[in-house]
């Protein structure tokens, strides 16, 4: 479990590709914190730390991760949202997340306000019973809250912290981003659908 509270980001060093998979070796600040088989959350992916060697460790994304996120766009250099899984004495920040991503979503429009930015995304239809305004959305890991909504699109605001500490920065037109949508909407939309 997560709380889309981005801690810091990692540069992928290197991508090794086999067969349907792909495993990226990755730098970052607290990989000296890390342990193998620790969870870690790489643009809202929870990824398992397989490897760590100096200031690099390694995860692998398998072929269905791949086709639901934006992973398999990594590139040498990529910056990634890193989050360490929550510790359940804490406080939760931002809102309860699995680490496991539902879709993606692409940018439509990025605009500088003074002090601030927003974001427009589209997204597919069939998730529009998943999002509410003002409600929580985890993206690339990032939690967010969503305001004017439609059945495809939605907008975010970013903060200068959030700005300066995500790769979110780096989001223009046409950006792909990964999306995981609350996880208790998704229950009580399942318990509702079953319902008679």
């Amino acid at each position: 479990m997560f709380t889309g509270i981005v801690e810091t980001m990692g540069s992928v060093d290197k991508i090794l590709i086999d067969g349907g998979n792909r495993s990226f070796w990755i730098s970052s600040s607290i990989t000296q914190q890390l342990k193998v088989d620790q969870s870690l959350s790489h643009n809202g992916v929870c990824l398992t730390i397989e490897e760590i060697d100096g200031n690099f460790y390694k995860v692998t994304a398998i072929e269905e991760t791949l086709k639901k996120t934006n992973l398999e766009m990594l590139e040498k250099g990529t910056l990634v949202n890193l989050e360490r899984c929550m510790k359940m004495n804490g406080r939760i920040d931002g809102h309860i997340v699995q680490g496991h991503v539902d879709t993606t979503a692409t940018c439509l429009e990025a605009i500088q306000l003074e002090g601030s930015w927003e974001y427009k995304f589209s997204f597919s239809e069939k998730f529009k019973h998943l999002v509410i305004e003002k409600g929580s959305i985890c993206l690339n890991g990032t939690s967010l809250t969503i305001f004017n909504i439609t059945d495809t699109t939605f907008t975010v605001a970013i903060i200068p912290y959030t700005y300066e500490h995500t790769n979110l920065n780096q989001v223009t037109n046409g950006w792909m981003v990964n999306l995981e949508f609350d996880m208790i909407g998704k229950y009580v939309q399942r318990f509702l659908s079953t319902q008679s």
